[in-house]
């Protein structure tokens, strides 16, 4: 069990924002493509992240699942009648698939938790529902994806382990499971097609685990086709899978590819292998996704562009794209209903996230406490060593400058920072700091070749870009360059020890989160496919390349480190493990560097609200003590 602060405040004496996570919060619900009035979402209403289900026509809503540690990854079947989860143990994402009825037992299920849904909704109580195996036979392992049959009985499960590399398995109820892939590297499940005959993977046989291959299935596990972009040329380009066509027999796959240098879709039909280009990048700039309308007849565009998002409607017989309307600001994630309409996820730097449908309402608006506006967020342009530098900048309202500065350094690396939503930076902002945000080569949304930059030279190559807006930041006045903070989570987190280690006089304070602090123990230490992402950015393994692994190592700069060091890790972590923590705390403990570790049991982060706000309380307090804001 995680630790836990105890009694809740009343929300009168609450910070806003200790309240902004609080505040009940919900995902974009999932619904079954064959009885799309049955949805699933995750909502933090308890306390914990746990899964709902939602019966849209009753208005019933029923809590799923209820561990100490929470639970997120959850996939409804398309006929609604089951609910899959993932049961790993205690945050350590290796664990095996469970599934329930939709409707829980006959007498109710769940806690009686109501997230409550704008419709007056309630939940079922009773009797807790007793989860069965979803897929016996299959030991545990880390998940590489899922696509369940609408057969009710047929599932592609995607496993990954050191031993096994990556295998794919054919599960039906009743009998044993079957192996239809296998490989050394990395690869997952993409998607079945809607007849439930073909399946679509994405693999990395080539090595290179940033730019993935596909190909498709038949249930024997015999091959139909094949499209792999990384060969026949030296640009390196990447393949992944939108989802089959949602209709009858029909062989045409949504394809996401980078051959114009970013994302966008296109549509490949497996069958005659004929491949339809959508020609979207002469109209909309920046990476696009998509996926089919439920008839099959349009797509529902994604437009990401610098840090912001747009939805758009393109019709496959016309070729005409329309805007579907949302407000400025970021969606996180959208669907497009049987009746036409669009469900989507939005928020802004200022405002909280919301559930909208472009009927004009609101979806799902969970009861209680509202989570405060934080400020809007100001885009930053500043010329770096590999091009421009997109960062994004809160100031504290009606403040002037120099202010105590907090980069908060995002994780991935293959992620970005967007105008969307954060309690993390909004509760600095509350506390007088100005928080920068940097999406550095290594970011998504900004092109493939600013994705791909960081190759070998890893984690120096961010460090670059993050020093030329530190430079920004002090130089117009807006930073105070002795009350400077570098934190992050994940690879933040490393970003952040390797910074302090590679850039000592800039930082007054170091603050990460679960990250990587001692590479080459890290790589012997983590789940399998990091261990492909890694030789992926550094080329080869810490015994083929040491000279890389060791100039990408926080722990080869720790004795360099000057400013106080803060640090949080999950003890259950497979993705940034305890040990390799450990070692650099060892070294910075002989160097009697002032330094505090803090170690929770869960695993990359937690999913319990308490324990979120216990570590920003943390957080901010370390920087109290040392900085005096």
């Amino acid at each position: 069990m995680t630790e836990s602060n105890g009694a809740i405040p009343p929300e009168g004496t609450m910070p806003d924002w200790e309240k902004r996570f609080r505040a009940p919060r919900v995902s974009l619900p999932d619904w079954a493509e064959d009885a799309p009035h049955r949805s699933l979402f995750v909502s933090n209403a308890t306390g914990t992240y746990e899964l709902y289900a939602w019966d849209r026509e009753t208005g019933a809503q029923r809590q799923v699942t209820d561990r100490p540690n929470g639970t997120t990854d959850g996939v409804l079947s398309p006929d609604g009648e089951w609910i899959w989860w993932f049961d790993d143990k205690d945050g350590d994402e290796f664990g095996i698939w469970r599934r329930q009825p939709f409707a829980g037992s006959g007498t109710g299920s769940g806690t009686g938790s109501d997230t409550g849904s704008g419709t007056g909704s309630g939940t079922d109580g009773g009797a807790a529902v007793a989860d069965e195996p979803a897929a016996p036979g299959l030991d545990a392992s880390y998940p590489a994806g899922l696509a369940l049959g609408r057969d009710g009985r047929t599932a592609i499960v995607g496993r990954s382990t050191d031993e096994d590399g990556s295998t794919i398995y054919v599960s039906r109820t009743g009998e044993d499971p079957v192996e239809v892939y296998r490989h050394r590297e990395s690869a997952g499940v993409g998607d079945l097609s809607y007849d439930g005959s073909l399946i679509a993977i994405e693999h990395t046989e080539h090595g290179d685990a940033m730019h993935s291959a596909l190909r498709v299935l038949r249930m024997d596990g015999s091959a139909v086709a094949e499209l792999d972009d990384t060969k026949g040329g030296t640009v390196e380009r990447g393949l992944e899978v939108l989802g089959f066509a949602p209709v009858g027999e029909d062989t045409r796959l949504l394809v996401g590819h980078q051959r114009r240098g970013r994302w966008e879709p296109m549509v490949w039909d497996v069958a005659s292998g004929e491949e339809t280009d959508l020609e979207l990048t002469a109209q909309l700039a920046g990476d696009l996704s998509a996926e089919w309308y439920p008839d099959g007849s349009a797509l529902l565009v994604v437009n990401s562009f610098e840090a912001r998002s747009e939805l758009w409607r393109f019709d496959l017989a016309t070729r005409g794209l329309e805007r579907v309307r949302t407000p400025k600001g970021t969606v996180s994630g959208a669907t497009a209903r049987p009746d036409g309409s669009v469900e989507y996820l939005w928020s802004s730097s200022a405002e909280a996230p919301v559930v909208r449908s472009t009927s004009g309402e609101i979806v799902l608006d969970p009861p209680g406490m509202k989570a405060p506006e934080s400020v809007a967020v100001e885009d930053v342009w500043v010329t770096g060593p590999g091009g421009r530098i997109h960062a994004l900048v809160q100031r504290p309202a009606g403040a002037t400058g120099p202010l105590p500065t907090v980069f908060d350094i995002h994780g991935g690396p293959t992620w970005h920072d967007s105008d969307s939503f954060a309690a993390g930076p909004a509760a600095w902002v509350d506390h007088g700091y100005m928080v920068v945000r940097v999406n550095y080569r290594g970011s998504t949304g900004y092109g493939r070749e600013w994705t791909d930059a960081l190759k070998h030279r890893v984690g120096l190559i961010e460090l670059e870009d993050i020093a030329a807006v530190r430079e920004w930041a002090v130089s117009s006045g807006s930073a105070d360059p002795d009350r400077l903070i570098l934190t992050g989570g994940s690879w933040g987190g490393y970003l952040t020890l390797l910074g302090l280690g590679t850039q000592p006089e800039a930082w007054a304070l170091g603050i990460a989160a679960v990250p990587v602090a001692d590479y080459v123990t890290a790589y012997h230490d983590e789940m399998e496919a990091l261990k492909a992402m890694d030789r992926t950015l550094l080329g080869g393994t810490p015994e083929e390349v040491p000279e890389r692994f060791e100039a990408s190592s926080p722990l080869t700069y720790v004795d360099a480190v000057k400013a106080p060091v803060y640090i949080s890790a999950g003890v259950n972590d497979p993705r940034c493990p305890i040990r390799q923590i450990d070692n650099y705390v060892t070294r910075l403990a002989a160097r009697d560097l002032d330094h505090e570790v803090y170690r929770y049991d869960a695993g990359h982060g937690s999913l319990v609200v308490d324990e979120r706000i216990k570590q920003v309380r943390l957080e901010l307090d370390f920087a109290e003590r040392h900085l005096g804001t």
